[in-house]
């Protein structure tokens, strides 16, 4: 027999959950991390009715095509027995911020998809929801869960107990298909997605500020549609990065494979196995805030103004510190 000391999963409290925009593709993975936990979906909400997903999961969920019923909803039991006690926020970036409103003023705690915001100013806005509902807004930084950075993150702290002190030379490389109707979706629109940065990379950039510190100066060197890269010197590394959405940007022998996504972490020269351990990486953050620990909004906060700022950049003419992805584009 297995105790709760050695199940961790089974001395969870099962808690009430509703789910915003679970017709999108990432609500999947929030659905199965809550449906793995033993917890419970009431309600869920999304304008689209390709919701099938559902039976799969949480079968007994009330489904609403419109926000204003779903609102309606889970105020009704707000101060019942049944009130929620989290909603899981999977809609496009834009709307985040004002479903974390929704969330709190309806007595429940939200964990919002990344990014938690796409403006930094709209976080002091978030904050003093927080102290004022007091209830909490967590956002999904998965990475920092993820085995390979992890083991990164001792590694660079056994550097610095040795006393080693010069920077890392650190590059990063994601290259993630996708097909045209990228661009013709919310998510090919700045204003809605926050940037391609902001959509696909600031997670990455949130691994890089938590590994090796703040920002001491930033370039960029190439910055489109469909792909962008720069430089960063933070506190302890340099770091060449590079991002893209372009299927002839993958390596030869990741489309040999079948693969649509290649992901590359260098450390003085030395690559960190990064393919594969992102499937349970929602359930980790799932469970760590239901565990009472989670990553909130000065968590998010770095990451959110260094994507601004890299946005806002000037092209930068190439140079040395260079990604050489960038060189072969330009």
């Amino acid at each position: 027999m297995i105790s709760n000391q050695e199940n961790p999963i089974a001395s969870l409290k099962t808690n009430n959950f509703a789910l915003l925009g679970v017709a999108g593709f990432v609500a999947q993975r929030h659905l199965k991390a809550i449906h793995n936990l033993k917890q419970n979906v009431v309600a869920t909400c999304d304008p689209h009715d390709n919701v099938g997903i559902l039976d799969r999961f949480f079968p007994n969920s009330a489904f609403f095509t419109e926000i204003e019923r779903f609102e309606r909803y889970i105020e009704k039991r707000k101060k019942t027995e049944e009130k929620i006690d989290y909603v899981s926020i999977c809609t496009p970036n834009y709307l985040h911020d004002s479903h974390c409103r929704l969330a709190l003023r309806a007595g429940a705690n939200a964990i919002c998809e990344k990014p938690l915001v796409i403006n930094p100013w709209n976080l002091d806005q978030l904050a003093e929801l927080e102290q004022e509902t007091g209830r909490k807004i967590y956002n999904i930084l998965q990475l920092r869960l993820h085995p390979s950075v992890k083991a990164l993150k001792d590694l660079i702290e056994q550097r610095k107990a040795q006393g080693i002190n010069e920077k890392i030379e650190f590059d990063l490389t994601y290259i993630t298909r996708r097909g045209a109707w990228y661009l013709q979706s919310w998510k090919g629109d700045a204003s809605k997605s926050g940037s391609l940065a902001m959509n696909i990379g600031v997670h990455f950039f949130d691994m890089l500020l938590w590994l090796f510190g703040k920002v001491q100066s930033s370039k960029t060197y190439l910055k489109s549609s469909t792909a962008i890269g720069g430089f960063l010197e933070l506190e302890n590394a340099n770091v060449k990065w590079f991002l893209s959405i372009n299927l002839s940007d993958l390596p030869q022998e990741s489309i040999q494979k079948g693969l649509h996504a290649y992901r590359s972490l260098k450390m003085n020269g030395i690559e960190f196995d990064f393919s594969d351990g992102f499937d349970d990486l929602h359930q980790a953050v799932y469970q760590d805030i239901l565990s009472g620990g989670g990553f909130g909004i000065e968590d998010a906060r770095p990451a959110i103004e260094l994507v601004h700022q890299l946005t806002q950049n000037k092209i930068s003419p190439t140079d040395e510190q260079t990604h050489k992805l960038i060189l072969s584009k330009i």
